[in-house]
């Protein structure tokens, strides 16, 4: 075993939650119309699942307004079956090979609801980080029980590795405060 404790990892695996949650918070709906609610969305084409962005063009030309530009009309059937399927709530219409996705209003109810999956997803990605965090102290214990560091240089690094848990959960909770708000907004 090494006799150094690599706390740059267990940080980057950290932000790998925070990034997650990133990305799972950018698929939740709120009032105004942005592509990167499509980005889950995947469908069979060619042989293999793909997201709709491989097949076609997504743009946002009005606030609550998103359009997917199909480059391969035999696609659009599949395209426009996976977005009414989507949990997201919307009604395709299509137009030639363009599909309009006019994005009504949220009620009360439907924003409290997304709140709280906004609030699993943050538990979710919270959880991921105190298991790095939990990994981080196992190495630590098991590096001072081996002799590979002292104990004062094992209290050093669960300081440090505290301090980083503590850092990312922070953030956690700010940007679910900043969704939660997004969400809410009328």
């Amino acid at each position: 075993m090494s006799n150094s404790f690599d706390l740059g990892d267990i940080k980057r695996r950290m932000e790998g939650a925070i990034t997650a949650l990133k990305q799972e918070f950018s698929g939740l709906r709120t009032g105004r119309a942005h592509t990167a609610l499509l980005d889950a969305i995947t469908i069979e084409a060619y042989g293999s699942r793909v997201p709709i962005k491989q097949v076609g063009a997504i743009s946002v030309p009005e606030p609550r307004m998103l359009t997917v530009q199909v480059w391969d009309k035999n696609q659009l059937g599949a395209v426009e079956r996976a977005l009414r399927e989507s949990n997201l709530g919307i009604n395709p219409m299509t137009d030639g090979q363009l599909i309009r996705i006019p994005m009504p209003a949220l009620t009360e109810e439907r924003r409290r609801d997304l709140s709280k999956v906004a609030g699993t997803y943050a538990e979710t990605a919270k959880i991921s980080v105190r298991n790095v965090r939990r990994d981080g102290m196992d190495t630590l214990k098991r590096m001072e029980k081996d002799s590979d560091i002292g104990e004062d240089e094992q209290k050093a690094f669960e300081k440090d590795v505290q301090s980083a848990t503590d850092d990312c959960v922070k953030r956690i909770d700010d940007y679910l405060a900043v969704k939660t708000a997004e969400i809410m907004q009328v």
